[in-house]
Formats: structure tokens, C-alpha cells, sequence
């Protein structure tokens, strides 16, 4: 990232327009565009299975997962690849073959990885706290197999720290994706 006062901080909207080839993939932090590293197996193979279960069970409904290839704009100089993100209750767009991104999810969901924990559950939360739309963000440790639910209430933002065994508890969507489903590696 560079930091010169050179550099001329771009917005989402010029971001988005950009085409940065197929081989490689950044993010858009503060108007500065920052190259994103590949995960892991584990982290792929979590990934994989959270966004395979969120589009079968939501299949025919009015949501619709995606997954790190679509883009959330979180604000005017922020674009974000989650690892799975649910939209619903979207308008009709006319051409959605040209739709990069979109403003407002439900809900947010990032597989950790040792590199990029810490960055994911401090300033990424906080970006996406920031975000209306979204009434559920989860973080998931495919080394500890833990998940981390956070729900917004009328009155704030409730922490379901680290649940163990439970899996992703999504209230938004009243479900719960099992913990065995999250962490299969079959």
C-alpha cells in the first residue's frame, strides 16, 4: 500500500470499473487498492461448504448467497470480498451480467485465516457494523473449528463469541448452518 502524497485515493465506483485481470485479486481500503493472498485448504474448503449449504437451503427464496467473487461496497472509498455474503430482497436490476457489487447485504460471513484474523474481527467489523443493511456478521476458525456470531438488536450489536460446536447461528435467516456441515471435509 502505498502511502506518498502522490498517490490519489480512488473511489468505489472508479475501483469497481477497474479490470485487474483474472489471476489476481485486491480490495478497495480507504480508496487505496490492496492485493488480497489466497487462503489456505482449510479456508477453502470452509468457504466452499458455507456457500454450498447457504444455496441449497436458500434456493427459491428471497435471498441469494455469493460468494468471494462479488463484491459488498461498505462505503464511497471501501470494497470488501467477503467469503460468503447473502443478499436479499434485491430490485430488479437491467443488466446484471455488469454488476460488480452491490450496497446492501443481510449477511456477512469471513473464514478466517492466521494472516488476516486479527484485521477481519477489528477493522473489518467495524466496517461492516457500519453497514445498515447487515444484521448478521460471522467469523469462522477452520483451525479451531469455532464459529462467532455477530447479530444486530434494535438496541446495539450482540457478541456470540466463539460457540463451539453450535456451527453459524444466523438470525437473520432463522437458521443455523450445523457445525458438522460447516467443517466437513468429505
Amino acid at each position: 500500500m502505498r502511502l506518498d502524497p502522490a498517490y490519489r485515493k480512488i473511489t468505489a465506483d472508479e475501483f469497481l470499473n477497474m479490470d485487474f485481470g483474472s489471476d489476481r485479486k485486491f480490495e478497495l481500503h480507504d480508496g487505496m487498492i490492496v492485493a488480497m493472498v489466497g487462503g489456505l485448504e482449510p479456508h477453502s474448503w470452509v468457504k466452499g461448504n458455507i456457500y454450498s449449504w447457504l444455496r441449497t437451503r436458500l434456493r427459491g427464496s428471497r435471498c441469494r448467497p455469493y460468494d468471494s467473487d462479488f463484491a459488498v461496497q461498505v462505503s464511497d472509498t471501501q470494497v470488501r470480498y467477503p467469503d460468503v455474503s447473502v443478499f436479499c430482497d434485491q430490485p430488479p436490476r437491467e443488466d446484471l451480467r455488469r454488476t460488480k457489487a452491490l450496497l446492501d447485504p443481510t449477511i456477512v460471513i469471513e473464514v478466517l485465516s492466521p494472516g488476516t484474523a486479527a484485521f477481519d474481527q477489528g477493522e473489518k467489523l467495524a466496517e461492516y457494523k457500519g453497514v445498515p443493511s447487515i444484521r448478521t456478521i460471522a467469523f469462522v476458525d477452520p483451525d479451531a473449528e469455532l464459529c462467532r456470531t455477530v447479530e444486530r438488536l434494535e438496541e446495539g450489536w450482540l457478541d456470540h463469541i466463539f460457540s463451539g460446536t453450535r456451527g453459524i447461528v444466523i438470525p437473520a435467516l432463522d437458521l443455523t448452518i450445523p457445525h458438522a456441515d460447516v467443517f466437513a471435509r468429505d
